[in-house]
């Protein structure tokens, strides 16, 4: 603990680093202060009232997790950063398949820009459309009191305002990402979903049986959320040899170094993709409120418990993984910077062997940590069978639990590679965090 307290002392310590962390809590206080301002045109008051009431498995409550409350308070920031996080994926995915956006992957920097706007305007389209659903399901819900005041003109100043707030976050984010600590876009969604736990932990010790059971779920969960950190930090260790170069009289190279492939290179983000692909049919569904089919329909993708979503989410997650693991890992890449390094694997051919080799031992390595996620993200279903209360469920594994611990894992690692870049100790002085040395 005394080498914990004297790292968090280091850190303000370093001037740039203080400034990065206080920026980014900053930014993470405004968006928060967002979700509490009520869209024009609602009565805060009625709709309260309505919320006390609501099912927490409607597309209200599943939805409201992961952007803190707003959704559920019509505030406007209710969309929160998940149509920036959808038209990624589109995005993503065109770069599989369009030769368009295959060549702007090529090329660079520009490409990427060209790429970042276009992702831009697909998440003005897809806010555009979400907030006339949520439009829709305020003003035409099935309530017999009034939420919306003056509903002359409420659908085009509702949409206009959801898109502006959510174009707010995503520049949050971005701003978080350049000037702050961590990856904004991350850092949004995880404090959204930080509001909901101290509440859920309390209803669950409120209705639980007994201390005894209550303090069983506590220890359970921190074995889940020991057992989410192993798989995240887990990798295999591929070792590289470099040949001897001499050079003028010094002689360099002639050492085993290592390759790390990680378990599950994705990190959090086919979690995030997954659900975001969730979201679309209870979307589709809220235009429709008078419609009971399409209101069954919306209610089997929100509802965690069921064996039908959990087997489509588990699948989704699975696929994720893979297809996020061959966007963010390259193994043409590395065989090639190992060549041009005079590196090699002991017993494999530098060049397309080398590349191969690397390809089937990260799809050999993602396959049970693809699977692990998937069980994670559906364990929550599992929580309900048990009787453990909604709310305290959907942090027993899950999207929220392998967010926080991938998102906080990710911050770490930032404020780590500060500290010691200025010869500080970071956070594990007696163990060490992946990737340092």
């Amino acid at each position: 603990m005394a080498g914990f307290t004297d790292s968090f002392r280091n850190i303000w310590k370093i001037e740039e680093l203080r400034k990065r962390i206080v920026y980014t809590v900053g930014l993470l206080v405004v968006y928060r202060l967002g979700a509490y301002v009520t869209l024009p045109g609602v009565d805060a008051s009625v709709l309260a009232d309505i919320n006390a009431t609501t099912d927490p498995n409607s597309l209200f409550g599943f939805l409201d997790l992961f952007v803190g409350g707003a959704f559920s308070a019509a505030g406007i920031f209710a969309l929160g950063i998940m149509p920036y996080i959808t038209a990624s994926i589109i995005i993503q995915l065109m770069g599989a398949v369009v030769p368009y956006f295959q060549k702007l992957q090529r090329e660079g920097d520009e490409g990427r820009r060209k790429i970042t706007q276009l992702t831009r305007y697909g998440t003005i389209g897809i806010t555009a459309l979400q907030a006339v659903g949520f439009t829709i399901q305020l003003q035409y819900g099935a309530t017999s009191q009034a939420i919306v005041i003056g509903p002359t003109f409420f659908m085009i100043s509702t949409v206009i305002v959801l898109t502006a707030g959510t174009m707010f976050v995503m520049w949050l984010g971005e701003r978080i990402t350049e000037s702050g600590i961590g990856n904004g876009i991350s850092l949004i969604i995880m404090i959204g979903i930080i509001a909901y736990f101290p509440s859920s932990l309390y209803n669950e010790f409120q209705l639980g049986a007994n201390i005894f059971v209550f303090l069983l779920e506590i220890a359970v969960f921190a074995l889940v959320t020991a057992g989410v950190v192993l798989v995240t930090q887990g990798m295999r260790r591929i070792p590289v040899q470099y040949a001897k170069r001499v050079v003028g009289r010094k002689v360099y190279g002639g050492t085993t170094q290592y390759l790390p492939l990680r378990v599950n290179a994705a990190g959090v983000m086919p979690i995030i993709f997954a659900q975001s692909i969730m979201f679309i049919p209870a979307t589709i569904a809220s235009f429709f409120p008078d419609s009971a089919f399409m209101q069954q329909f919306g209610l089997f993708f929100t509802d965690i418990g069921s064996f039908g979503y959990s087997a489509i989410f588990f699948f989704i997650c699975v696929f994720f993984t893979y297809f996020y693991t061959a966007i963010a890992v390259n193994p043409k890449e590395m065989a090639d910077t190992m060549k041009r390094q005079g590196g090699f694997i002991p017993g494999i051919r530098p060049g397309k062997q080398t590349s191969d080799f690397i390809d089937n031992i990260l799809t050999r390595i993602t396959l049970p940590g693809s699977i692990f996620l998937g069980f994670v993200a559906i364990l929550p279903a599992f929580a309900l069978k048990a009787g453990i209360t909604q709310g305290f469920a959907q942090f027993f594994g899950g999207t929220s639990l392998l967010i926080l611990v991938g998102v906080t894992l990710d911050t770490l690692k930032q404020i780590e590679s500060h500290l010691l870049m200025r010869h500080y100790d970071g956070f594990m002085k007696s163990g060490k965090i992946r990737g340092r040395s």
